[in-house]
């Protein structure tokens, strides 16, 4: 099993070292780096070739930009924020190690993953605009959707349809607006609610 690189992000360095300790019997599972709050995220992530960035929202903070992300949160408000943010899994801040390893191997893979004390709530906040169904979105909105089912970042997304990621972000933007989503992980639950994609 290859080992899933990750990057501990958050202020306090004692929440930093709780989270190392519970990954610490985890198999498959590296702590790669640690790193505040205040740090160039984005460095610190490559310069440990991390696969998955773990972090604790118990303050809020950007995490735009990253990809892909496990975002630890203490309610649904936290929740909704980081996944607004582009956070590709979000998980309560008491989930286990073991839950930890499952999620960050998840997301390694390219799944999304939702705490499923969050996930209805998370899912059901804003209802989708009335009369979304196939023929609302584009043809190129639908090939985009079903590429964010896959997990795809909006750099895959561009390569894949040779546009650019401007263009992918454009796309992006219209499904979430047109599905009355917040976030990447919610346009794809309400896909599928609507039929318009499988998992």
């Amino acid at each position: 099993m290859d080992e899933v690189r990750t990057l501990l992000v958050a202020r306090d360095p004692l929440a930093r070292s709780g989270l190392a300790f519970r990954l610490a019997r985890e198999e498959g599972i590296r702590v790669a780096g640690e790193a505040g709050a205040d740090e160039d995220l984005n460095a610190a992530f490559a310069a440990v070739r991390a696969d998955v960035l773990l972090c604790d929202l118990g303050d809020p903070f950007s995490i735009r930009d990253l990809d892909p992300v496990l975002a630890l949160v203490r309610d649904e408000g936290g929740a909704q924020e980081a996944l607004s943010q582009g956070a590709r899994g979000v998980l309560l801040r008491t989930a286990s190690g073991e839950r930890l390893a499952s999620a960050l191997r998840a997301l390694r893979s390219g799944l999304v993953v939702l705490d499923d004390a969050l996930a209805a709530s998370l899912t059901r906040e804003r209802q989708p605009s009335a009369g979304v169904d196939a023929e609302t979105l584009t043809p190129r909105e639908l090939e985009v959707l079903g590429l964010l089912a896959l997990g795809l970042a909006n750099k895959e997304i561009a390569h894949r349809l040779e546009i650019s990621e401007h263009t992918a972000k454009f796309h992006v933007n219209a499904i979430l607006a047109k599905l009355g989503a917040q976030s990447r992980v919610q346009a794809v639950v309400r896909a599928v609610q609507l039929g318009l994609v499988s998992l």
